[in-house]
């Protein structure tokens, strides 16, 4: 069984791959960091007009119509670069609500604006520390009126629209509020993550307007169902940096000497070496499984998203982490570009639910089919 991409696809990543290294380099990265910015406002439109954002939204909303396997070809190469965009916000979680429960009207409002890359969208789900369930949520929308704080949430301070995730006393216990973010009464504060170079906020909603999205009542089951695809979406851009640190680790021992000789010929190194490549082959064979359930809308998509997401956080933190190691004290340093691939995997081990919340998702699945 072949499980590799189809030629297009592959010529779709060369392509990604050609652009965001001319038009995102390790000092736009840097740049970006240093000035404490949400985002690059001319990267993010250039992926637009290549036509990145309009991927898997259908034609008669001005998107490609293609798969989701071009998608994850091309967040695969965002992760390479580690892209300061608000890609994943946009178009794994708003676009995917939107095209998955939206109403004829509001898929008319948003998907054309996100395919050309006019509006930025976000998902605010968390409150407070730990797992999020709907016991745990204060937010709360009655007769289109929405209040509570949503912290952090990923490029909300930029966002032009958010998808809410809101207690409820019906049903599953949480509803899908959509929300526009230019009303006056929603105040948005800028929290500080550990990757500087993706913009992350507080949102304060003050008797804001709002619409549901899906069923009233039904918005956990909904939660459920965009968390796997957004998971396996996450686990490719993972597996872009980890792959990615481990081509800069190798490099760096290559061309550092030491003692007369290049450090790569050192065993302690070669090892470290090793261990990166077998957990990012592992994790890059599991998310060929996520990837192909995704697209199929296989029944198992749960588990597979879930064994996608625990392979990709392990090798991503591993690879970055061991990059650093490789390169010795200068590793850890400002200077040097080893921080963007650390920074990228630390925020993207918790973007949409921690390692731990996954392996008992994980757990659970495979319980379930037991």
């Amino acid at each position: 069984m072949n499980f590799e991409f189809s030629e297009e696809q592959q010529m779709l990543r060369d392509q990604a791959r050609n652009y965001l290294s001319q038009h995102c380099p390790t000092t736009l990265v840097r740049r970006v960091l240093n000035n404490r910015e949400t985002h690059d406002a001319d990267l993010y439109k250039g992926i637009a007009e290549m036509g990145w954002t309009a991927t898997t939204i259908p034609e008669e909303y001005g998107g490609l119509g293609m798969s989701s396997l071009e998608l994850v070809v091309i967040a695969e190469e965002l992760g390479r670069a580690c892209a300061p965009v608000p890609f994943s916000s946009t178009v794994y979680l708003a676009a995917e609500a939107i095209m998955a429960l939206g109403t004829e009207a509001q898929k008319e409002a948003w998907l054309p604006k996100f395919a050309d890359g006019s509006a930025i969208g976000c998902f605010a789900m968390g409150e407070a520390g730990g797992a999020v369930t709907p016991d745990q949520m204060s937010t709360t929308m009655a007769d289109g009126v929405l209040n509570g704080t949503k912290v952090p949430v990923a490029d909300g301070g930029i966002a032009d629209v958010a998808i809410v995730v809101c207690a409820s006393d019906k049903g599953d216990g949480a509803t899908l509020a959509l929300v526009d973010l230019s009303q006056d009464c929603i105040d948005k504060d800028n929290v500080q993550m550990i990757d500087f170079s993706r913009g992350h906020a507080e949102l304060k909603f003050n008797g804001a307007c709002a619409e549901v999205l899906g069923e009233e009542g039904a918005g956990w089951a909904a939660v459920e169902s965009l968390m796997n695809t957004a998971a396996v979406l996450f686990a490719w851009e993972q597996i872009g940096i980890a792959d990615r640190a481990l081509e800069q680790a190798r490099e760096y021992a290559l061309g550092r000497f030491a003692f007369g000789r290049s450090i790569a010929s050192y065993q302690a190194i070669k090892h470290k070496l090793a261990k990166m490549y077998v957990k990012n082959t592992l994790a890059r064979s599991n998310a060929y499984y996520g990837a192909w359930a995704l697209n199929a809308g296989a029944s198992d998509l749960s588990v597979a998203a879930a064994t996608t997401r625990v392979a990709a956080i392990q090798a991503s933190l591993f690879a970055a982490e061991e990059n650093i190691q490789t390169h010795g004290g200068m590793g850890f340093t400002w200077e040097f570009d080893c921080q963007f691939y650390y920074r990228r995997a630390k925020l993207l081990s918790l973007a949409v639910g921690s390692e731990k919340q996954w392996q008992s998702r994980l757990v659970d699945g495979l319980a379930a089919t037991a």
